[in-house]
């Protein structure tokens, strides 16, 4: 009856070991989580504006045009009146 008492015994010990959590492991895989929201919180934030950017770059294209035309309409009411 002791042999399977500290067999049991024996038994229990491991099976409560092999639950018990590995700090260190989970630590790294918590860590490698917060990694890879990080960067693709920074790959998000640069795609955004980069696309501000262009954004703004082709309002201010858009604009150029547009007084260019101004221009050349001015320029031939121009020659109209004289």
């Amino acid at each position: 009856m002791k042999k399977v008492a500290i067999v049991t015994a024996a038994v229990l010990a491991l099976g409560l070991a092999a639950c018990n959590k590995n700090n260190a492991e989970n630590n790294a895989a918590n860590e490698t989580a917060v990694e890879n929201t990080a960067s693709t919180d920074v790959n998000a934030a640069e795609n955004a504006g980069a696309e501000a950017n262009a954004d703004a770059a082709l309002n201010a294209a858009g604009n150029a045009v547009e007084n260019a035309g101004n221009a050349v309409d001015n320029a031939a009411a121009a020659v109209e009146n004289k």
